[in-house]
Formats: C-alpha cells, structure tokens, sequence
C-alpha cells in the first residue's frame, strides 16, 4: 500500500493534541478589528476544538497526524 499524503493546507489549519483532539482557530480574527469588542478580540485569540462531526473529515485529511 503506498504512503498516504498529508493534505497541506489542513496541516497548517490544525493542530491535534496528544489526547487526539483537534484545534483551529477562530473565524474572524484576522481583520475589521475596531469593531469588536475588546472581550470579542481576546476570544478570538483562543484556539477552539473541532466539532465531532467535522473531526473525522479533518482525520482523513492528516493521515499521521
């Protein structure tokens, strides 16, 4: 069986902790920050766990993650 390749994009988006739970940042932390509140900024800051269901879609896109 040939090796498995890791989907790059994916591999820079995510990170899987030692327990095998899956981080990502949160959505709109990049930019229009003037707008949010400072409480609103600082939780964008955190990263957030993968929901279960797109957990396994994000699994198969890192094979030896």
């Amino acid at each position: 069986m040939p090796k498995l390749k890791t989907k790059k994009a994916v591999a820079k988006r995510f990170r899987i902790t030692r327990s095998g739970k899956i981080l990502r940042l949160r959505a709109g932390g990049s930019h229009l920050m003037r707008k949010k509140t400072a409480k609103r900024r600082r939780a964008l800051r955190k990263k957030d766990v993968v929901s279960p269901a797109e957990k396994q879609r994000i699994r198969r896109l890192l094979p030896y993650g």
